[in-house]
């Protein structure tokens, strides 16, 4: 059994900064790669930031050169750092994972529970 917990969201004032941890627990062989999503109340989830095993990014338009997404394979964690936020930023944001619990074993893909990330103007 993989769980993700995320932590590190709360209301925040425009202009400021955050950081979203998310820990993956259970049976993990591998993490391949991590995403960051969020969703606002009427829209779809939307993919924030991701990375992959081989430390690739990726970020979304709206969030690209103030969010930074890292891991630390060895804490089985992924991180979302965020600056300048904006009130759009509001949402739920969730971490996923692309887990394999065993050498041979398919890659799964896990979700966290969400996190509420509030922006005041």
């Amino acid at each position: 059994q993989v769980q993700l917990m995320e932590s590190g969201g709360g209301l925040v004032q425009a202009g400021g900064s955050l950081r979203l941890s998310c820990a993956a627990s259970g049976s993990i062989f591998s993490i391949d790669g991590w995403g960051w999503y969020r969703q606002s109340p009427g829209k779809q989830r939307e993919l924030v930031a991701s990375t992959t095993r081989g430390g690739s990014t990726n970020y979304a338009d709206s969030v690209k050169g103030r969010s930074t997404i890292s891991r630390d394979d060895a804490k089985n964690m992924v991180y979302l750092e965020m600056s300048s936020l904006e009130p759009e930023d509001t949402a739920v944001y969730y971490c996923n994972a692309f887990i394999r619990t065993s050498q041979r074993g398919n890659r799964n893909t896990y979700w966290g529970q969400g996190t509420q990330v509030t922006v005041s103007s």
